[in-house]
Parts: structure tokens; sequence; C-alpha cells
């Protein structure tokens, strides 16, 4: 089931579908701003102490995670007030390894705003967005090692 909940210069998604960067990329470019930054996680074969991970299973709290997810673009506007758009997209259910689980994509008038921007939206998603992966190697699951307890935006 796909949850799309955006405006016009905020594209904020919780998806069991790929997520399409060039889309993505595409969407954020505005006429007044002539950088644009695009962050995608991918999923990878290990994680700190783990090795041969096959796929991943991300869950979402989702009534939550968009709440946060559009405190993390609200945020990031008032930090970076020149921010053209943000987008704060994030899969969940399955995932194999090389595919795309997340993507922040900012775009401003200049560069230093648009990675600064991005780079604090991916941290703060990180940190705090009740998103959580599962795990899976040879023939064993289990949550990620990685995990976390959710922080509140502005302990960020």
């Amino acid at each position: 089931m796909e949850v799309l909940n955006s405006t016009k210069n905020n594209w904020i998604q919780i998806t069991n579908e790929p997520l399409d960067i060039d889309k993505a990329f595409k969407w954020a470019i505005v006429p007044n701003c002539g950088a644009v930054v695009v962050f995608a996680g991918t999923v990878r074969d290990y994680s700190q102490d783990r090795s041969g991970i096959e796929r991943l299973e991300y869950e979402a709290y989702e009534e939550q995670a968009y709440k946060k997810l559009h405190e993390i673009a609200d945020h990031a506007r008032n930090r970076w007030p020149e921010i053209g758009r943000i987008g704060l997209l994030h899969r969940i259910g399955s995932m194999d390894l090389e595919e795309v689980s997340v993507l922040v994509v900012v775009s401003t008038p200049h560069r230093p705003q648009a990675f600064e921007a991005a780079k604090y939206c991916i941290d703060t998603l990180k940190a705090t967005v009740p998103i959580w992966k599962k795990e899976f190697w040879q023939d064993r699951q289990d949550w990620a090692q990685g995990s976390q307890e959710i922080k509140e935006i502005e302990e960020i």
C-alpha cells in the first residue's frame, strides 16, 4: 500500500513500492534553486559486526512516522528558509541488496545550504522517525544491531 502525504514543496512518502531517484530529483528542480542534493540509502550486505545480510525488512509506525517526517521538513525550512523543495521518502516491506530504502532530496539556491539541509534531514530522520529494520542472513533474522532509542527532533 502506498501512502503519499505531500504539499507542493514537500514530498513526504512511506511506500511499499520502489523509490524512484530520477523522479525525486526532477521533482526537486525549481527555477529559483540552482542546487539539488539527493541522498539515497541502499540495502547493503553487512551492518556493524554482522556480515552476509541477504535482505532487509522495514516496518513503520506510520501515523507517527508521518508526523515526524513533517516536523523534520518544518525544522529544516526554519533553519534554511531558502529551501525550495524537500522530499523525505522511505520504503517499508522487504528489500533486496542494492535496493533504495530511503531518499532525501533538497533544493536550494546554492549548494552549501542544500548539502547542510539534506544531511540534517537524513540524520534527523534516522534518529527520530519510528521506522525499524530487520536483517535476514544465513537462515537467521533479527532486528538491526544499530537500532536506537527514538529521540525528539529538538535533541538532534
